[in-house]
């Protein structure tokens, strides 16, 4: 195996999830597109490293050291890092200055670098400190309320709060439903009925944007490693 890479849900409502990953050896990892903003602490060769990741549009390959050990916090959609916003993420990230093992530095102070175990206390303290904020009316949104504002309002907020549209927000996050459903044995008309795609050619094409497998791969638990929990199937 070269990747070991574990996914736990968070019950904090500004935390999405909480994943770690270590790598046995050099490898690529399939990067699926996504929606939310994260921050991710690793080490290698005893250097410890820190950034603030963005949202994915498309799906990528990425390179992951040998002997690298990663933990990372995925934010719920909606929040945002008051010093750097989300518009300046997308399909990229910022590698954070000055971080230790135990410390990194974000918005100008210095923070206890968080385990698996402790992400939501450090979330808890950074929001307590201004440092991520969200906009109610995005999660309000997410939830299928229908806010008291113009559509054009409505539109403006949530790009300023995720960095996408709506509609790219529905289209990631539908692909990545179709993946787990795969994943965990769903045939694609399943998929196609259930998640209310034109047929197969279109889940197909959906797949290959933003997942970068194709839905034998996904049915057979291979193509690599890949960042997306489905069931750990493809971390070999």
């Amino acid at each position: 195996m070269q990747l070991r890479f574990e996914i736990r849900r968070s019950d904090s409502p500004w935390v999405d999830s909480v994943w770690t990953c270590t790598s046995e050896q050099v490898t690529t990892m399939t990067s699926v597109a996504g929606v939310r903003w994260g921050v991710v602490f690793w080490e290698q060769d005893g250097r410890s490293h820190a950034a603030v990741t963005g949202p994915e549009t498309r799906t990528s390959t990425a390179p992951v050291p040998e002997g690298a050990v990663f933990t990372g916090i995925d934010f719920a959609v909606g929040t945002s890092l008051r010093a750097l916003p989300t518009t300046e993420l997308v399909d990229g990230g910022v590698e954070l200055p000055d971080t230790t093992r135990r410390t990194f530095r974000l918005d100008g102070a210095r923070w206890q670098t968080p385990g698996a175990d402790d992400a939501e206390a450090l979330v808890e303290r950074l929001v307590k400190a201004g440092i991520v904020v969200r906009d109610p009316l995005v999660a309000d949104v997410l939830r299928g309320h229908d806010p008291a504002v113009s559509g054009r309002t409505v539109e403006r907020r949530f790009r300023t709060a995720t960095g996408l549209t709506r509609g790219a927000v529905r289209q990631i996050e539908r692909a990545r439903t179709a993946a787990e459903s795969l994943a965990a044995g769903d045939t694609a008309a399943d998929v196609v009925a259930e998640l209310a795609y034109f047929d197969e050619p279109h889940l197909a094409r959906a797949l290959r944007t933003y997942v970068g497998r194709t839905v034998g791969q996904l049915r057979d638990g291979i193509g690599g490693a890949i960042a997306l929990d489905l069931d750990q199937r493809s971390t070999s």
